[in-house]
């Protein structure tokens, strides 16, 4: 169903104003929530088990919600974009949901987080380039000890890379609506929850053979105080083939 046509630049800003503020909506609900769980409510009871040994540098938290907001403007401009595709036939999204099987629904979000990952691994390495890493990914790294606020805190240009792979992916991966929804709120979650830097996942799961498969706190947190480890985004496989996975243990109780 298409809900408006975008046929001017007036109407295409407006949906880039209704797509910004969906994004960085999401942005403050989870990170405000994550927030106010670990660093108010339970800040006594969660103390002891915070990944760095400094606190956050004063100002920190308010810059990183500044440039949260300028990614999110960028993130809802490339959404408005990935709209406006869609309403011309550019893209591969269905609406029916048999169209390719009920089983394809999960795989396709596999194939997308898949696909996001391998992009990401690649990009992340290359922004850590001493010359890249001073002009694009320096404003996240910024923040030595991360918090739930991070996780959108990037320089335009990173935004940028970050806010290109999932709408060109769409452009040839048939994905239905509801899993990009879904999809959505994930990247959101999961990058609130690795830059927590308390550990939420169990300690057995974090052991465990399946758990090991998968980033979490423990594991962003050394990608921050160690720069050249842990590139992944949501999976460790890439860091692990290319030996780039740290080999420092932090105990997560």
């Amino acid at each position: 169903m298409v809900f408006f046509e975008i046929n001017n630049p007036g109407l295409f800003l407006l949906c880039v104003v209704i797509f910004f503020a969906a994004v960085f909506l999401r942005y403050m609900v989870s990170a405000g929530i994550f927030y106010w769980y670990f660093y108010k409510l339970k800040s006594e009871e969660f103390s002891s088990k915070r990944l760095s040994k400094r606190g956050f540098r004063k100002g920190q938290l308010k810059k990183e919600i500044y440039w949260s907001m300028w990614s999110s403007v960028i993130f809802g401009f490339f959404g408005a974009l990935t709209y406006f595709l869609w309403q011309k036939g550019f893209t591969a999204i269905y609406l029916e949901p048999d169209k390719f099987g009920y089983w394809y629904i999960p795989a396709s979000f596999i194939l997308l987080s898949l696909l996001h990952e391998t992009y990401y691994y690649w990009v992340h390495r290359w922004m850590h380039h001493p010359k890249v890493f001073r002009k694009i990914h320096k404003v996240h790294h910024d923040s030595l000890v991360p918090s739930p606020w991070t996780a959108f805190s990037f320089h335009p240009w990173e935004s940028l890379l970050e806010a290109l792979i999932v709408p060109a992916i769409l452009l040839v991966l048939p994905v239905h609506p509801v899993v990009i929804g879904i999809y959505l709120i994930f990247m959101t979650l999961s990058s609130v929850i690795n830059h927590l830097d308390i550990e939420v996942y169990p300690k057995a799961f974090i052991k465990s053979r399946f758990g090991k498969l998968f980033i979490g706190a423990t594991h962003h947190h050394l990608h921050h105080a160690e720069f050249k480890t842990n590139f992944g985004l949501y999976f460790t496989f890439w860091d692990r083939l290319m030996n780039t996975e740290s080999r420092t243990e932090i105990s997560s109780e």
